[in-house]
């Protein structure tokens, strides 16, 4: 019966060009690849271990990362430093931030993922420049490609070096003319001989082997001040020099920017943001072929080991530095929101205010929770691909939110830019993060169901090597499991949207076992769903971005609600923080059920769509969105201050002194709450006209004289108002504004 389905599969099956065969190859599949199965495990996801700091990586957290935030003034580095202070830079460089992945033995901290993702996220809730400086070398460069390519002696020489910052490394693969399309650079080099200088013995060497580069660069962090740089290009052997191979392929290689033609030391200015980035640039630049990243060995295998790389880089540095935007707006909004008053009430309890502040609660959460089970990943030795363009994508897009809420709620008072606006350096540095990377359209709409679809399906990646290899007895094999498969999921799909998967098996009792039984229902739907607009479309989907897209979203809310209910059961599954999972879970799997209607109402074949919404959605549109009395429990709790507000923003840096902006928030809010009762006593003394004085400074001081308060009352309630005018205060500078100069602030007084 397969023999003329494998005929028809074979001609419909879309060419896969070299690029994507390497990023379908790269990576592997962990609990994503349950999410595709339609039958997820839970279990399984509840037994993984908890990412944990050991020892040494909570020293350092809680000495030298502290250390190097308190050092750092956003705005003085953004404003008028355009850089890092020196002392700064030097810090970083001996206490081996540089170096956070590099084993041991070279001189590195060799930290776990989780721990590196922790550095990063801490130092991003102080300063954004400083956390990228810090994670660019410990990602996707270098240090990274060394480790696990590198010759022996490319090793013992450079990592050394990378660890103690003696080296600072970048890494230039983007060119103006491909941006995400890395595999379409121009750059490139010819293998030929010609006479080089080393820059490192200063050994000259007559007509070597070697490669002549030509490069342009656009966007390379760290750039223009590299002592090494990392570069991929295009190689080509015309003359045979290294074989019969004339089109080698992408290749990287490791050259020091002292080597003849180099170019480097201009800087972009990118969105604000006054970490080194920059361009690189050089034509006819001659290395020897074992400047290439393990050898001439590697020649060529350049995408691949990039590819590789990638899939854990992004699951670490934009994802933490998304987090630490969501700490900061989370607890500077919470404490706000319930500081200043209008009305004669916090703003907090106005209900649109509430609405948002639970939506920057319930992001942030979702945010940390999925970064943590990728990073449970990661030290378990997976490198997830497929999950790792979730976080890059939805990590960045909670941060656009978070940030967006948080301006909205703060209004005025992060409007104004000066060193007290903890908020715009975070809201002008989003273009970054949404574009770095691979751009988030990029990555929604072809990446993640588009490599997911493949590499995560049970049965559909075996379809496609038996086709390509034209091997009968295995696409026999497979096709009937999947057919299995499918006929499996149409009737789980249907029973459990009937019941709304009532039913379904939840590993946990309580308050998060109607998630567990949601996510059945979903991933039953999905498993459908997308196996019909395959079944439908063949290898046109691939162009059917839209489509892919919202499959792609169903996917990564499965996969967010997942990381939600296990972070509630790692915590203690704690009453205080109920109504945060519940919105959290909820928004996800409502955001899954509005991606899986727009691909019902958008699938060509229309007689199939409406087939498929009987048997995927029986009874409608059934996951309402998180309830308004749910929302206000989170506002609520995020506005107390403590427990919930304490786990939401744990690791973030709080200054102690109140002078800070940030400081300040934690002794004012708890100076308001202290006071709030006389104050309300005052007010409603004022209104009956029981003052003969007008301001309040003097109606306070009148209330202390005829001892309707007392002294002790007094002094706590003067207290209050100036915290609470430090909090609420924006800077103004002179006319000139003198380069935004805080020492030319004015302090008003009344």
């Amino acid at each position: 019966m397969t023999a003329p389905i494998f005929g028809v599969f074979k001609k419909v099956t879309p060419p896969m060009s070299d690029t994507e065969q390497a990023a379908i190859n790269a990576g592997t599949v962990w609990w994503d690849g349950e999410l595709f199965s339609g039958k997820p495990n839970f279990s399984k996801l509840l037994n993984y271990p908890d990412p944990t700091l050991n020892e040494t990586e909570q020293a350092f957290i809680d000495g030298p990362v502290e250390e190097l935030c308190a050092m750092l003034d956003d705005w003085d580095i953004t404003h008028n430093r355009k850089d890092l202070p020196p002392e700064a830079w030097q810090f970083i460089k001996d206490h081996g931030f540089l170096g956070m992945i590099i084993k041991k033995q070279y001189g590195g901290l060799d930290f776990s993922n989780y721990a590196h993702a922790k550095v990063v996220m801490k130092i991003g809730t102080r300063c954004g420049s400083a956390a990228v400086t810090v994670m660019v070398p410990n990602s996707l460069g270098p240090g990274e490609l060394l480790q696990h390519y590198g010759t022996e002696a490319q090793k013992d020489y450079y990592l050394p070096r990378l660890a103690k910052g003696i080296d600072i490394p970048c890494f230039a693969l983007t060119s103006p003319h491909a941006g995400s399309d890395a595999g379409g650079i121009p750059d490139f080099g010819v293998v030929c001989k010609g006479d080089f200088t080393d820059p490192i013995t200063g050994e000259a060497h007559k007509d070597i082997l070697g490669i002549r580069l030509s490069w342009e660069k656009r966007w390379i962090t760290l750039a223009p001040i590299a002592t090494v740089l990392g570069l991929a290009f295009k190689m080509y052997d015309p003359d045979g020099l290294l074989g019969d191979t004339k089109d080698i392929g992408i290749t990287c290689a490791l050259v020091p920017t002292n080597v003849a033609g180099v170019e480097i030391g201009r800087r972009h200015y990118p969105s604000g943001s006054v970490f080194m980035n920059g361009p690189t640039w050089g034509k006819d630049v001659f290395i020897p072929l074992d400047y290439i990243i393990g050898g001439v060995a590697y020649a060529g295998k350049g995408w691949q080991m990039l590819i590789e790389c990638l899939s854990v880089g992004r699951c670490i540095s934009l994802p933490a530095n998304s987090v630490a935007a969501g700490k900061v707006a989370s607890y500077t909004t919470s404490l706000y929101a319930r500081i200043r008053d209008q009305f004669g009430l916090p703003i907090g309890k106005f209900e649109g205010v509430d609405e948002a502040l639970a939506r920057i609660g319930a992001y942030t959460y979702q945010m940390e929770a999925s970064q943590d089970l990728a990073l449970t990943a990661l030290d378990l030795g997976e490198k997830p691909s497929v999950i790792s363009a979730i976080l890059k994508y939805h990590n960045t897009e909670r941060y656009r939110k978070t940030i967006n809420d948080a301006m909205d709620i703060h209004g005025g008072r992060t409007v104004v830019w000066g060193p007290r606006n903890y908020l715009a350096n975070g809201y002008s540095s989003i273009p970054i993060a949404i574009t770095v990377e691979g751009a988030n359209i990029l990555t929604r709409s072809m990446m993640i169901f588009g490599q997911g679809a493949i590499r995560c399906h049970p049965f559909v990646l075996k379809e496609m090597q038996a086709a390509m290899s034209n091997d009968g007895v295995a696409f026999d094999q497979a096709f009937s499991a999947h057919g299995h498969f499918i006929l499996t999921n149409i009737f789980r799909s249907f029973w459990l949207g009937l019941t709304n998967g009532a039913f379904s098996h939840s590993p946990k009792s309580g308050v998060s076992a109607r998630y567990y039984k949601q996510m059945n229902r979903v991933a039953a739907n999905f498993a459908l769903l997308a196996d019909m607009s395959m079944f439908s479309l063949g290898g046109s989907l691939k162009f059917k971005e839209k489509l892919s897209a919202r499959l792609g979203d169903v996917l990564s809310q499965l996969f967010i609600c997942s990381a939600v209910v296990k972070r509630f059961e790692k915590e203690g599954a704690t009453k205080a923080d109920e109504p945060l999972m519940q919105y959290a879970a909820q928004q996800a799997l409502f955001d899954a059920q509005t991606a899986m209607d727009g691909v019902l109402k958008n699938l060509p074949a229309r007689p199939l769509a409406w087939l498929l919404r009987i048997l995927i959605l029986p009874t409608g549109l059934r996951i309402a969105p998180p309830s308004d009395k749910v929302g206000t429990k989170v506002a609520k709790a995020m506005m107390q201050g403590d427990e919930t507000l304490s786990r939401l923003a744990a690791n973030m840096y709080i200054p102690q002194d109140e002078n800070e902006p940030i400081g300040v928030l934690a002794p004012a809010h708890a100076a308001v709450l202290a006071t709030e009762a006389l104050e309300k006593k005052l007010r409603h003394m004022a209104r009956n006209a029981e003052f003969s004085a007008i301001s309040p400074a003097d109606q306070l001081q009148e209330a202390l004289s005829k001892n309707i308060i007392s002294q002790d009352d007094f002094d706590a309630i003067t207290r209050a108002r100036k915290l609470k005018r430090d909090v609420i205060m924006v800077d103004d500078f002179d006319m000139q504004l003198h380069d935004f100069d805080p020492n030319l602030l004015q302090r008003h007084v009344f």
